[in-house]
């Protein structure tokens, strides 16, 4: 078949029988079950159409294009479109409300907008976040409690009781285009390790000093600290790990990288998203300080776009040396968080803390990366990755949706602190 436009999207009809696709000049070609009900194929439009989205029943649909505009067909109903708004950024997807009562479109900045029943389900946006790949699709959960999005490399990024369950590797050999939602495993795909892989990660107290073979997994500290003398000081000081390019060199094709967060203020940063949070100064501090050590890092001439973590500790989070609060805490590694995923465009960044100690020093923020959880136990590790969170909770500390995919089992394997893939 020789095609007016090419094809930029599809869609199932309910029952999997069949399927809808859709041209940029709103053609639309129905397969098994999928009834047709209209399209755009002979009008003359402002801006291509970039995506459809069926109702329901799979008795109508909608078809979106790059300025927003909207148009519906069948028993599809028309809640709103920003046809007549001028945007920072192309729309490129759209998403429907379970009910078919409205629908969230996402621009190639992140930014959302919402009709219909959606307006009322607003699970936030990255439209005021610096990125270097654009935003390039979105889908729901089936429920109203949430969406993804998915960038041109494919780094996901979740909302509302959406759950991360991981991104693409870093480096693909050609952009990723869509994002579909389907009902899983519940299990997280590990995107640095295999799971059941077993080794250390290792700091600058380790300079010179390596763990033996054989091992899987060699994490490295790009910054670390030192104790704030006596009488305390206002923070916890900072310092370079030394040995750092001798480590990466270490840590070999298992190579990840960690930067220790202490807490700070400071007044600027190049994170638009600072001004929203409820501690800019400290979501300004996160997101230099991330920046600093991704280009401490990068001169050592060793590949810097790996998985990197943000090692949250009390040591750097101390409420009596530091007069810290959780929120503000969490302001400063939100920024810092923004730094190395969106600024530098990392597929991974997560999160390691001690089992214990989320809520205690970040209270209630809830980000979307995954989860390495330190619980030095006897146990055998593999019990840890499905036993971190409820031990947590009859704790009272209640951990991040986000899937766990490190367990940093003990302090003393030969020395080393040794680390175990979910």
């Amino acid at each position: 078949m020789v095609l007016n436009k090419p094809v930029v999207g599809m869609a199932p009809t309910p029952d999997g029988l069949g399927y809808w696709l859709v041209a940029t000049d709103g053609g639309i070609f129905s397969f098994g079950d999928a009834g047709f009900y209209g399209s755009t194929g002979s009008m003359v439009l402002n801006k291509p159409v970039v995506g459809m989205a069926p109702t329901p029943d799979g008795l109508g649909y909608w078809l979106v294009a790059t300025d927003g505009g909207i148009f519906a067909f069948g028993d599809a109903n028309f809640f709103g479109s920003t046809g007549a708004m001028v945007l920072n950024k192309p729309v490129v997807g759209m998403a429907p409300m379970p009910d078919g009562l409205g629908y969230w479109l996402v621009a190639t900045d992140g930014g959302i907008f919402a009709f219909g029943s959606a307006a009322t389900h607003f699970y936030g946006s990255l439209g005021g976040r610096a990125q270097t790949y654009p935003i390039v699709s979105i889908a729901a959960l089936p429920t109203n409690g949430g969406y993804w999005m998915a960038n041109a490399n494919g780094a996901v990024t979740s909302f509302g009781s959406a759950i991360y369950w991981g991104s693409a590797p870093q480096h693909l050999n050609k952009p990723v285009v869509s994002i579909t939602a389907t009902k899983g495993t519940g299990r997280a795909t590990n995107t640095s390790f295999q799971s059941g892989a077993y080794g250390y990660d290792i700091s600058k107290w380790q300079c010179g000093h390596f763990p033996p073979n054989p091992y899987s997994i060699g994490i490295v500290e790009v910054e670390g600290y030192m104790k704030s003398p006596t009488p305390k000081t206002t923070q916890t000081i900072n310092t370079a790990n030394t040995c750092l390019k001798t480590e990466m060199t270490w840590g070999g094709g298992g190579l990840n990288l960690y930067d220790f967060m202490s807490f700070g203020t400071t007044t600027t940063s190049a994170d638009i998203n600072c001004a929203s949070v409820s501690h800019p100064n400290a979501c300004n501090f996160g997101y230099n300080h991330a920046i600093a050590s991704y280009n401490k890092a990068k001169a050592t001439g060793i590949n810097v776009t790996v998985p990197w973590w943000l090692d949250i500790e009390p040591g750097g989070f101390n409420s009596t040396n530091h007069g810290t609060t959780p929120t503000a805490n969490a302001s400063e590694v939100q920024g810092a968080f923004d730094a190395l995923r969106y600024s530098e465009g990392l597929n991974s960044v997560g999160f390691y803390f001690s089992v214990l100690k989320w809520k205690t020093l970040l209270g209630s923020y809830n980000p979307s990366g995954p989860l390495w959880v330190a619980w030095w136990t006897t146990r055998t590790p593999a019990l840890f990755c499905t036993a971190a969170r409820p031990f947590a909770k009859t704790h009272n500390q209640t951990l991040p949706a986000d899937p766990i995919e490190l367990i940093q089992y003990s302090d003393n394997v030969g020395g080393y602190d040794g680390d175990y893939a979910c």
